[in-house]
């Protein structure tokens, strides 16, 4: 696979966004990685470089992470959206607002990148 994969990373920890961005750039599909604090700063960086991953906490302050998914749901339907969540209890909620995935924090790093390689996949062959 080729380098053409964007990301954005939505995450108000800047420790979680750092080592999510370390472990990204070891795969050899992402072209681009771009990170968000919130919400709102999501919003605007998916408005200019649209994404094709999408990899977001659902707790954070200024927009929450429930209502970031859905927004870019609605406006960005071929992007890919996976809930990274330190809290079982949201997967509910994160599946009826659109993701097409959900993994807690305590999986391993490479289950991680298998999903996002598996929701990209799916993602790119219905467009």
């Amino acid at each position: 696979m080729d380098r053409e994969i964007k990301v954005l990373i939505v995450d108000d920890q800047r420790r979680s966004r750092q080592s999510l961005k370390a472990l990204l750039a070891t795969w050899p599909a992402v072209a681009s990685i771009q990170e968000a604090a919130n919400g709102v700063e999501a919003l605007r960086l998916a408005g200019e470089n649209p994404p094709d991953l999408v990899l977001i906490d659902v707790r954070k302050p200024v927009m929450d992470g429930l209502e970031t998914i859905q927004r870019i749901k609605d406006r960005w339907r071929d992007s890919g959206v996976v809930v990274l969540s330190m809290y079982n209890d949201f997967e509910p909620k994160a599946m009826a607002a659109g993701v097409d995935a959900f993994v807690t924090k305590s999986e391993p790093p490479e289950y991680l990148l298998s999903i996002l390689e598996t929701v990209f996949e799916s993602r790119k062959q219905h467009k």
